[in-house]
This record gives C-alpha cells, sequence and structure tokens, in this order.
C-alpha cells in the first residue's frame, strides 16, 4: 500500500468510529461552492472545505461531494461541469480514483440524485447550504466535528509528506526575494519574484504574502506592496508559503541590508532564541509552555541588547516584553494555515484557555507527535505599542534612542513549520530541512 491509500485507510476507520459514537449511518462532506461578489458576476477564489481535501487531493473542484459508508468505499461525486467561458476541471486521475466509486455530474443539482441512496435520518451533512440542493440539508453535528477536528491535529504520514513537499516549494521563494532585496526592488517586485521562483500564482497560495520593507516589518499582516522601491532598503520581512495538494508551508524570514549591524546583531540573537524555541517542540508539552518561554527569551534578547534595562523575570512579570511581542508564538499548520482544534480541550470539544493575559496565541494544546507547529518568535517597534510602554512606569528602564534607531526596521519575525515527533525524539524542522535540501 502506498501512504496515501494507507491515509485514507486511516481516515475511513476514524469516520466510522465518529459515526458510529454519534449514532450516524452516513457521512457527506461537500468540496464547497464557487461564491460571487454582492450585486456582481464575478466570483471569489473558491476556498475548499478542509474536510473535503482532507481526503482528496482536490483544491479547484467545487460542487463536488464525498460520501463516506462503513464497509464501503468511499464514493466521489465529481462536478466537472461542460464549460467554454473557462476551464473546467480535469478527467478525474491520479492515485485516490481507483480507491473509490467515482460519479460524474455535469451540473451541480445532479448531486442530489448522485447522493439520494445517502440521505436518511442518520446521515452526517458537512457543508454550507446550496440553493441548487434544497433536498440537501447539512446538520454539521457538533459532537462529530469535534472529533474530526481533534483528530486532524496529528498528521498521518501521507500528510507529513505533503507538507514537506509545500516547504521545499517555498524555498526557493524565499531564496528569490531576499535577492530581490538586495538588489533593491520594491514589495511589488519582490512578491513577483517569490511567485515565479514557487511556480504560484496569487490565486493558489495558501495565503496572502506579507512583504514589508524597513518600518511595514512592524505591522504584523502588512496587507499592502508598494510598487516603488523606498529610498534606502534597509530591512524586510517576509512571511509567505506554498501549498501542495491542499496543505500549507507558512514561513517568515528577516533580511538586512548591508551596513546595519546593530539591527543585523539583533536578527542573530533572534535566529538563536528561536532555534532553541524549535528544541521545545517535544511531545506532552504544552504549547501555552513553549508560548512564554518566547516571553522569557525576547526579554533576554531585549537586555543583552541594552534595549531594556531590567531583569528578565521583571519584564515578564511587567509586561514589558509585551509591546515588543505581542502575538502568539505560533499555531497548528496543515490543511489551513491556521489548522482547525487549536484551543479544543479534548475530542468532545470544550476550551483548552489561553494564559492570562495572551490572547492571541492560537493553540493551547499538549504536543502530540505528528502534530505540526509553527514557531515564530518576533520583536516588533509598533508605534501604537510603543506609546503605550513609554507612558507606563516601566518607561524609565527602556532605552529610548535605541528604540528610536531600531525602529527604522520595523521588526523581526522568524518562522518555521516543526513535526512534532514521539516521546524522546527531537523534533523535525521541516523548513530547514528544505533550505538545506538540494
Amino acid at each position: 500500500m502506498s501512504l496515501y491509500t494507507d491515509h485514507l485507510a486511516a481516515l475511513q476507520r476514524q469516520a466510522e468510529a465518529a459515526l458510529e459514537r454519534c449514532g450516524f449511518d452516513t457521512l457527506l462532506i461537500a468540496s464547497g461552492i464557487e461564491k460571487y461578489a454582492f450585486l456582481d458576476d464575478r466570483p471569489y477564489l473558491f476556498q475548499p472545505s478542509p474536510h473535503f481535501k482532507h481526503w482528496l487531493p482536490l483544491t479547484n473542484h467545487p460542487h463536488s461531494w464525498l460520501a463516506v459508508r462503513p464497509g464501503r468505499k468511499p464514493r466521489v461525486v465529481y462536478y466537472q461541469p461542460d464549460d467554454y467561458w473557462h476551464v473546467p476541471p480535469e478527467a478525474p486521475s491520479g492515485e485516490w480514483v481507483d480507491a473509490v466509486e467515482l460519479v460524474v455530474i455535469r451540473e451541480p443539482a445532479e448531486a442530489a440524485q448522485a447522493l439520494a441512496d445517502c440521505l436518511t435520518p442518520r446521515t452526517a451533512i458537512v457543508a454550507e447550504a446550496d440553493a441548487a440542493l434544497p433536498s440537501i440539508t447539512p446538520n454539521n453535528p457538533e459532537a462529530l466535528l469535534n472529533l474530526l477536528h481533534w483528530a486532524r491535529g496529528v498528521k498521518s504520514p501521507y500528510e507529513l509528506e505533503q507538507m514537506r513537499a509545500a516547504q521545499r516549494r517555498a524555498a526557493p521563494g524565499h531564496n528569490a526575494a531576499r535577492a530581490a532585496f538586495l538588489r533593491g526592488d520594491s514589495e511589488a517586485e519582490i512578491h513577483r519574484a517569490y511567485l515565479v521562483a514557487t511556480g504560484h500564482t496569487d490565486r493558489d497560495l495558501p495565503y496572502s504574502s506579507i512583504v514589508g520593507l524597513n518600518e511595514h516589518a512592524a505591522v504584523l499582516h502588512y496587507q499592502y506592496q508598494d510598487a516603488s522601491p523606498p529610498a534606502e532598503s534597509r530591512s524586510f520581512l517576509i512571511d509567505a508559503g506554498a501549498q501542495v495538494n491542499g496543505y500549507a508551508s507558512d514561513i517568515t524570514r528577516t533580511w538586512v541590508a548591508p551596513g546595519h549591524d546593530e539591527f543585523a546583531a539583533l536578527v542573530s540573537a533572534m535566529e538563536v532564541q528561536q532555534l532553541a524555541l524549535v528544541d521545545e517542540v517535544r511531545e506532552g508539552v504544552d504549547y501555552r509552555d513553549i508560548h512564554l518561554s518566547t516571553h522569557r527569551r525576547i526579554a533576554r534578547v531585549l537586555r543583552e541588547a541594552g534595549i531594556v534595562h531590567m531583569s528578565d523575570e521583571a519584564m515578564v512579570e511587567e509586561g514589558v516584553t509585551k509591546p515588543f511581542f505581542p502575538h502568539g508564538i505560533g499555531h497548528l499548520l496543515g490543511l489551513q494555515v491556521h489548522d482547525v482544534g487549536g484551543f479544543m480541550a479534548s475530542e468532545n470539544g470544550g476550551v483548552a484557555d489561553k494564559p492570562e493575559g495572551h490572547r492571541y496565541l492560537r493553540l493551547t494544546r499538549p504536543l502530540q507527535a505528528g502534530m505540526v507547529v509553527t514557531i515564530e518568535p518576533g520583536l516588533y517597534f509598533i508605534p501604537t505599542l510603543l506609546r503605550g510602554l513609554r507612558a507606563s512606569p516601566q518607561s524609565a528602564n527602556v532605552d529610548w534612542d535605541a528604540v528610536e534607531r531600531l525602529s527604522r526596521y520595523g521588526g523581526i519575525r522568524i518562522e518555521d513549520d516543526v513535526a512534532c515527533r514521539a516521546s524522546g525524539e527531537a523534533p523535525e524542522n521541516l523548513t530547514r530541512d528544505a533550505f538545506t535540501a538540494p
């Protein structure tokens, strides 16, 4: 058997167990609906259901369906319109075809007939309401979704292979973006270099790339790309990923132009701490503890750089690190960039709380072997947050001249995607492995 067929068999076992526990006989999963802008005839970019692409490597296939029935092959209702306005999906091909019962439809409404024998009061339907299918009413049962979401936190060997491939697709883009920055290109030109090197377009990126020069690196989700280069390119932050068979990579790097030694030293200090945090990704470790460890490490960087004159413990206790590091250390990664289930207390649902005062952390579960998480510490000079620090009692402990000098560079974020391994084993740094691969 291949990694994919093993993966499919494992999903079948998980789904059958979840259906039995929740009192259902059949699971229907929709790929998703193509949606249009309000009062317009232009569609938004199609976003497939992560539950659908968990089973099938089909990411541009709206109006398709998957039916899971205990003891039988999954049925795939494959929408392939006879369309001359747009390029329709190709004829079904690939390893998945032989593993399923395939039904091809030409109109979205034909799915109702193709699934008619699956529709009973004991059918779980994970989907959005579709006006073209009034006979299929989604119920999205919470108990069943909790079981599926919890299980998705741990990746199969097949999934890990897709995620390694997504890293290898992104790495040349990051190298090309760095070269464009050192040439003095604009943000828009850097982004185009990234797209060419990864073979992506804006349509199929897993998320919109963050490409920020100088002070723009202080905007955590900087959403623009200036077409003209600045008078001086001092620093560059790129947060950009790639996608393979529906699985994402999510990588951030910060670069410094030659001659800016003070900020370069700060980036080097953050690199050391980032790699130490990667090593904390171990089975059984509470991810919240890695987040709190990050604040202690940021405090060390601030103290050793002479930016803040306080002990590391006092900085963390009094919240001085928060204006410099205002986000969480990372999140689950997989079929979604911010993968589902990060706050679940157990497979039955519930919420595992964030540490008090750390509302932006996106993962609060203990780590399990097979989880893939991001480790992305940052150190920023964000004007609105620094104003609050300047007005606080701790202001006297901050070297504001150093802050002003360093604010010209915006900030630093270094992000790797890391797979947790079995107890006693070091984590697998998917990102660093991709950058060093031939």
